[in-house]
């Protein structure tokens, strides 16, 4: 594994997708009509101010999650990974380099959402808007390196999609945000502590009450360590191509 060819997987990753107009509508623009829908929606209340900072989390982890394991099983299915692979580009390069190339795209999504929501819908949240975008970063990359790991096991475009609720949805019942951890049996309640989503939420959920980044140190670090595992689970179990 070397920086040259990393970052070289980064760039044609990159290249590939700029010229997709429907992925980057897809990443950029169908989060910001989302969250547009829900304040018409709920138009003089404050439901924007109080779930906008977890929608920021979870709409860009949703998406990311989808995007990247969809790409990535597109590479093995076509031949190109195998092709690459046959070359000096290890395993290493390949989920590296994907890592990044996805990495920023999550980036400019966070940024985006969180300017339009924020400066074009008016959310107010109590909690400082660069720690919940900062989050919400972090939510997007967990999605990337969640759907990298999770393209290893699919065999189709289709088994890709299905993997999404499977692997996001029993995070999302006892993640938090349907009600309080602590409310849940203690055994909901012990599963949800091993699952990424817990602390993504618990973050978010704390600067929409007004925390500040220092208060959620710790839910960022464990993310953090989540999405390291998951390209260390997705490097381990790359396949070059799918029989």
């Amino acid at each position: 594994m070397t920086a040259r060819r990393t970052w070289a997987t980064a760039g044609r990753v990159l290249s590939q997708i700029r010229h997709d107009p429907q992925t980057i509508a897809i990443l950029v623009v169908l989060p910001c009509v989302l969250l547009w829908l829900i304040s018409w929606m709920f138009s003089g209340t404050r439901v924007l101010d109080e779930f906008g900072p977890l929608l920021l989390g979870l709409f860009p982890l949703i998406v990311m999650f989808i995007v990247t394991s969809v790409a990535m099983l597109r590479e093995r299915t076509s031949g190109t990974l195998e092709r690459l692979m046959a070359g000096p580009i290890g395993k290493g390069d390949v989920i590296a380099g994907y890592a990044i190339a996805f990495g920023l795209l999550a980036v400019l999504q966070a940024v985006v959402l969180t300017s339009f929501t924020a400066g074009v819908l008016g959310m107010d949240a109590r909690g400082s808007l660069g720690a919940i975008m900062l989050v919400a970063v972090l939510d997007a990359v967990l999605g990337s390196t969640l759907g990298l790991a999770a393209s290893s096991v699919a065999r189709t475009e289709f088994q890709a999609v299905q993997l999404m609720p499977a692997i996001l949805f029993p995070q999302l019942i006892v993640c938090g945000l349907l009600t309080p951890r602590s409310a849940m049996p203690g055994a909901l309640e012990a599963i949800s502590r091993v699952l990424p989503l817990t602390y993504g939420i618990d973050a978010l959920q704390q600067l929409a009450k007004g925390a500040v980044l220092t208060d959620v140190r710790g839910d960022v670090l464990v993310i953090i360590g989540f999405i390291a595992l998951a390209v260390v689970v997705g490097a381990a179990t790359l396949r070059r191509r799918t029989p």
